[in-house]
């Protein structure tokens, strides 16, 4: 499920006519070939757009307003090449609505020692006018990326590669339509939240059916429709029947067959994008949804348990950041299950009753049938996998009363030191960042929830920056963490977010 857009970042240089027409000549020049150098990289996931210079309050007000009404232009880059006044940049700032990168570089690498003069002096002014454009953003509040170096630096192209994703990840956030079948888990609160202010503050659409209202999709799909999406799974997976009889070990991953399909059908439909079930409702399923929900989040779409539809977007919103990704390792819902607490050995099994996507998978998936103690239905097919070894982040959105705050976590996913032949369900193991005994106990003073939306192929910095552009709170628990700082931490946001 791909997000449709043909996203592009516009490249505004900032100047002024102080020093004559063959200054702005030059600085256009330059300004071309930087934009020309970065799409040029290669490592940069979405095209870059050369504007025309800025010198005065109405080019630049009419670019930005232009900005917010270009459906494809995701965000703004901004460099100051010679002084840019920044007044006149108030009114375009204060109308623009989309994510703003501050690019403070300069053209040249080094300075011109041999000829260096103030025509020079002069016309490369960034240092001086990034300055001058950096205070006004400032003292107007704006949140906004800086990233300073080089334009041709690997290390700078990648910085604004990711914060490519990251705006991508703001403005694919108010297009993300929640689908809950049925409701929270009874008595859970991790779960809960006000869906009134995620619309305000992400953009979310958070809707209910009833489950039979998705089980009359699921019930209409036409058998031979069915049969070949068994016939596909038994190609794509290994098969695993643990002497169950080959007939009804098929009739039962053919159950989850009709629900992928006719789950992806009510889904694009009626333009959802995430989906939460809960297993204390499944009135007209004859299984909770286990291989049809992990192939419908390979495909894109988000999901959470128990009706947990924050997960359920984080975990859309994280896929879309990370579509396109080189190497790109998997981006999944996950839960905290057991402590592996042996001195030495530490770690968190994470897992759930079914629904771990296999984009995330080490080795080719294998399909199981097993019993599942709770929902009260037959026995669920689902994908078993071990997850890849590798650093990644768990991040968790909770509604802490009067504001969300973003828990984001640095993992280690290690390989698994021993077989688990009896448990059927897809798992990792991980240890937390900086150990799990100081991981675990900041991630409950944060109020962090036993679901996460966890990913190989993002960072601690586009996700915390990703919270920054949406005005929410965000804490960080990584190898610096020390409860004394994570405490206060806490105190502190507590005050700012009072």
């Amino acid at each position: 499920m791909k997000n449709g857009k043909n996203y592009k970042f516009w490249f505004a240089t900032g100047s002024q006519d102080l020093y004559g027409e063959d200054c702005l000549r030059e600085v256009e020049q330059h300004a071309r070939k930087i934009v020309e150098g970065l799409n040029n990289s290669g490592r940069l996931p979405f095209e870059v757009v050369w504007k025309p210079t800025l010198i005065d309050n109405v080019t630049i007000r009419k670019t930005f307003n232009e900005a917010n009404a270009d459906e494809e232009c995701a965000g703004v880059i901004t460099w100051m090449h010679t002084f840019s006044p920044a007044k006149s940049w108030i009114l375009g700032l204060q109308e623009f609505r989309k994510p703003l990168l501050h690019l403070h570089t300069q053209f040249n690498e080094e300075i011109p020692y041999d000829t260096i003069d103030m025509d020079f002096m002069n016309t490369n002014q960034s240092a001086h006018g990034d300055r001058e454009f950096g205070h006004i953003v400032s003292r107007m509040g704006i949140e906004r990326k800086v990233i300073v170096g080089h334009w041709n630096d690997k290390e700078v192209q990648e910085r604004i590669a990711g914060w490519m994703r990251t705006a991508i990840g703001v403005m694919e956030s108010s297009h993300i339509r929640v689908v809950r079948v049925g409701d929270n888990m009874r008595n859970v609160a991790v779960t809960e939240g006000d869906k009134v202010e995620a619309h305000i503050k992400f953009g979310w659409e958070i809707d209910a059916y009833n489950v039979t209202d998705i089980a009359e999709y699921v019930d209409a799909v036409p058998k031979a429709d069915v049969d070949a999406l068994v016939d596909k799974y038994y190609d794509q997976y290994e098969i695993i029947t643990e002497g169950r009889d080959e007939k009804e070990f098929r009739e039962h991953v053919a159950v989850q067959a009709a629900i992928e399909l006719g789950f992806e059908q009510f889904l694009t439909e009626k333009n959802y994008h995430a989906i939460v079930t809960n297993f204390e409702m499944l009135a007209g399923l004859k299984q909770l949804p286990g291989l049809a929900i992990q192939r419908l989040m390979e495909k894109g779409y988000g999901f959470g348990a128990e009706g947990d539809w924050k997960t359920a977007a984080m975990v859309r919103l994280m896929k879309i950041m990370a579509e396109g990704t080189k190497d790109a390792k998997g981006t999944s819902f996950m839960e905290d299950y057991t402590y592996n607490l042996v001195k030495g050995k530490e770690g968190i099994l994470q897992a759930h009753m079914l629904e771990v996507c296999p984009s995330i998978a080490k080795e080719k998936p294998a399909i199981k049938v097993c019993p599942l103690s709770m929902g009260k239905r037959e026995d669920p097919a689902r994908l078993v996998f071990t997850s890849k070894p590798g650093k990644a982040v768990a991040t968790s959105l909770v509604d802490m009363g009067n504001r969300f705050r973003l828990i984001v976590n640095e993992v280690n996913c290690l390989p698994q030191e021993k077989a688990m032949p009896k448990l059927p369900v897809a798992s990792a193991f991980w240890r937390p960042e900086p150990n799990l005994a100081t991981g675990a106990e900041a991630w409950i003073l944060c109020g962090g929830a036993h679901h996460t939306a966890f990913s190989y192929d993002l960072t601690v910095e586009q996700m915390t920056d990703w919270a920054a552009m949406m005005g929410i709170e965000s804490v960080v628990i990584d190898k610096n963490t020390t409860i004394r700082d994570i405490k206060n931490e806490l105190r502190w946001n507590e005050i700012y977010y009072r």
